[in-house]
């Protein structure tokens, strides 16, 4: 049962609305699935997972979220519900996905279309690593992220350096894969040297690896004030 209480009028209809779309496409898959592109099920978050993005999200009150990886739109549209819930004035979700037209068909985004969302979210069509710079030295600030884009360690460990910046200190990040190695090396750095920090619990119930039972998903608070250490404070982080 969901936990949340739902709100009344217009923000319920169109929390049903999301809450439609995201039940179609968990029992159903995309509404279209490129020829050759990745497989819905591999890249997608499962929905339990979703659901678990949303409410730590709702949670946490956020009114502006950066999200690096749209693919068939399961976590976005979770992420959208949790900006309709929370009720935050002006609700933002940028959403960065350089393949959503090539490697998607533009799928995903359609699936937000079709959800009532281009009044929240936006879609931007250039690599994350220059995205979040561009994004940084504009000052923007967001109060949560979630990455799930490129897989390669370099790749993370400029999101999320990026992310440090935007984020809010006291905000969270959130990151899909780290059971990976490279995923999780290049956030391990972030909590060995800036002390980010996992948030316990947040995302226990979400899918983990069936070998070692590493979580798939996992959830970080970052700190307040943000921490300038000296370089000499250094510590090896894998």
């Amino acid at each position: 049962m969901d936990p949340i209480v739902r709100p009344d009028g217009v923000a319920g209809e169109r929390l049903d609305r999301v809450a439609a779309v995201r039940r179609e496409l968990a029992e159903h898959g995309p509404p279209r699935s490129p020829g050759g592109g990745p497989d819905f099920a591999t890249v997608t978050l499962p929905e339990r997972d979703c659901d678990q993005v949303r409410d730590l999200l709702v949670e946490e009150e956020v009114g502006t979220v950066v999200e690096v990886g749209l693919a068939y739109a399961g976590s976005a549209l979770a992420i959208s519900e949790a900006l309709l819930r929370t009720g935050q004035p002006n609700p933002r979700h940028v959403v960065i996905d350089p393949f959503q037209y090539t490697a998607y068909d533009g799928a995903g985004w359609e699936l937000l279309l079709s959800a009532g969302l281009d009044d929240i979210a936006e879609l931007v069509t250039e690599p994350s690593q220059r995205c979040l710079a561009r994004l940084a030295g504009a000052g923007f600030t967001a109060d949560a992220a979630f990455v799930d884009g490129s897989h390669h360690f370099h790749n993370v460990f400029v999101d999320l350096h990026f992310l440090g910046e935007i984020v809010r200190p006291g905000g969270i990040v959130l990151l899909d894969d780290v059971w990976w190695p490279s995923v999780g090396s290049a956030v391990a750095y972030f909590e060995t040297n800036l002390r980010w920090r996992p948030i316990p619990g947040a995302l226990a119930d979400g899918a983990a690896d069936p070998a070692g039972g590493r979580p798939r998903t996992g959830a970080y608070r970052l700190p307040d004030p943000r921490p300038t250490p000296d370089f000499r404070e250094f510590q090896p982080f894998c």
